[in-house]
């Protein structure tokens, strides 16, 4: 049975000028021949990704979200140059082919990678798909150790010096994340006031190992091999990478993770199949963490609540636009529930702390 993911027809108002796309690609990367066809993967929430089958080639071209967008998000040119500079060094980038600013061809700037195949988990395993507690526990790890092996990387050997600054991360973590959630709430989103004066009190000093952060590393960016699905062959979605502290980003992973024995309100949020059996739970991630990078973390509450509010922040900004008539995607009208959940989330957290 093929469970590996499979692009769709195109959402109502985000279609491409598929003459123009057509054009410029085969002027642009040399092979190129044949029909055009052009479908969009359903999943994510923001940049917009579509299939592009040319002939017998696959390639996936990414593309802003129409409508209003933060100043620094959405960032092409950012997307592509990490993936040029991870290539070599870390084989789970997919290959970049072409980046271009010419807004001419669809009126923003876009970028091409060829297409890693495989499955990608989302809420619920496909149908069919099965793991056993003991393939699930191997899944989780592999998840964690191919985030480390990420934060592991020099990344002034690989020409990454100066795309992110390390020096005060934290700090312009907390208060951006702040400030964007500030601008980005609607009259019925809650205020967490509490949440973000309790991170500024809470923060830790600079990471002495900063590194490469892809900052939304979860299961549904990542691509498993479909002859065995334990196995990771790729890592999508490379956005919001930068260089900076590694707790930080598994902070941020952590944050979708959901778990068996969480509350019933949580477990409605669930966006990913983190309460499987076998599932490792977020105490036994770090500490395996831990053990990868060789250190002792004893202030993860600090991490994870970030990760709560962060995840909270970008969900409340792709609602803003719904709320605002900038995009007519129907999913983004249920975000503000989840909005809800993780202020509730993270209160408990820093009321009872723990993992």
């Amino acid at each position: 049975m093929d469970f590996s993911d499979k692009a769709v027809h195109i959402r109502q108002g985000e279609e491409l000028d598929t003459g123009k796309v057509g054009e410029f690609l085969r002027g642009s990367i040399p092979g190129l021949s044949g029909e055009m066809i052009v479908e969009q993967f359903p999943s994510g929430f923001s940049n917009l990704t579509y299939l592009i089958r040319v002939g017998a080639t696959e390639l996936v071209l990414r593309r802003p979200p129409f409508g209003r967008k933060a100043k620094t998000a959405h960032d092409m040119g950012r997307e592509y140059r990490i993936l040029s500079a991870l290539k070599g060094v870390y084989p789970y980038c997919p290959r970049p082919l072409l980046y271009t600013e010419d807004e001419s061809v669809m009126g923003c700037p876009f970028y091409v990678m060829e297409r890693i195949p495989g499955i990608i988990l989302r809420k619920n395993l496909p149908k069919g798909l099965e793991f056993t507690p003991k393939q699930m526990r191997t899944l989780c790890e592999n998840l964690l150790d191919v985030q480390y092996k990420l934060h592991a990387i020099d990344y002034k050997a690989v020409g990454l010096d100066g795309f992110g600054r390390p020096e005060g991360y934290v700090k312009r973590q907390v208060e951006g994340w702040s400030d964007r959630y500030r601008a980005a709430r609607t009259p019925d989103a809650p205020d967490f006031e509490t949440v973000m004066q309790w991170l500024f009190e809470k923060m830790p000093p600079d990471s002495p190992k900063p590194g490469v952060i892809h900052n939304d590393y979860k299961f549904d960016n990542v691509v498993l091999n479909p002859e065995n699905p334990q196995e990771i062959i790729g890592v999508l979605d490379w956005e919001m990478a930068t260089i900076g502290d590694p707790l930080m980003d598994l902070g941020s992973s952590l944050g979708y993770w959901v778990q068996a024995d969480d509350p019933e309100e949580l477990q409605a949020a669930r966006m990913l199949p983190t309460t499987l059996p076998g599932a490792m739970t977020r105490t036994e991630m770090v500490r395996r963490y831990e053990t990868l990078a060789g250190i002792t973390v004893d202030n993860f509450d600090f991490y994870l609540c970030f990760g709560i509010f962060r995840l909270a922040v970008i969900a409340q900004q792709i609602y803003y636009r719904f709320y605002h008539g900038q995009t007519k995607d129907e999913r983004f009208s249920v975000l503000i529930f989840g909005v809800h959940i993780l202020e509730k989330s993270a209160l408990n957290f820093i009321k009872n702390g723990g993992l």
